[in-house]
C-alpha cells in the first residue's frame, strides 16, 4: 500500500485569501480528523498574495477516495470557491519510497538509503 501525495496551488483575489483561510479551518480540522489522513494543510504562500499552497498525505489511495466522499472535501471546494477562485492546479503522486532528507551523518542526501 502507497501513500499518496498531493500538491496544489490555488488562487484567490488577495483580498480574501486571508479571510477563506480563516474561515476554512472546519473543513480542515474535519479531513485532519479522516482515517488515513497524516497531513492536510491548506497556507498562504507568503511569496505570492493570492496563491493557497496545498500539502496532503493519506496512508492509502483508499483513504484518499473517503476523503473524495466526504463531506469535508464537497464542503472546502465550496468554501473556497465562494471567494472566487481565479485559477488552480493540483497533482497528486503515489510515493514508492520515503526517507529522511538529512543522512545519520546529518548532511542532507537526496539518495534513499
Amino acid at each position: 500500500m502507497a501513500k499518496i501525495v498531493i500538491s496544489a496551488q490555488v488562487d484567490l483575489p488577495a483580498e480574501k485569501r486571508d479571510e477563506a483561510l480563516r474561515t476554512a479551518q472546519p473543513f480542515i480540522d474535519g479531513a485532519l480528523s479522516q482515517d488515513g489522513c497524516i497531513h492536510y494543510d491548506w497556507s498562504a504562500d507568503l511569496n505570492n498574495p493570492t496563491r493557497v499552497n496545498v500539502f496532503e498525505e493519506w496512508e492509502s489511495e483508499e483513504a484518499l477516495a473517503h476523503h473524495f466522499a466526504n463531506k469535508e472535501y464537497a464542503g472546502m471546494l465550496a468554501h473556497m470557491g465562494s471567494f472566487g477562485i481565479e485559477n488552480a492546479v493540483s497533482k497528486k503522486y503515489r510515493v514508492d519510497a520515503e526517507g529522511p532528507v538529512y543522512g545519520s551523518e546529518g548532511k542532507p542526501t537526496e539518495k534513499f538509503e
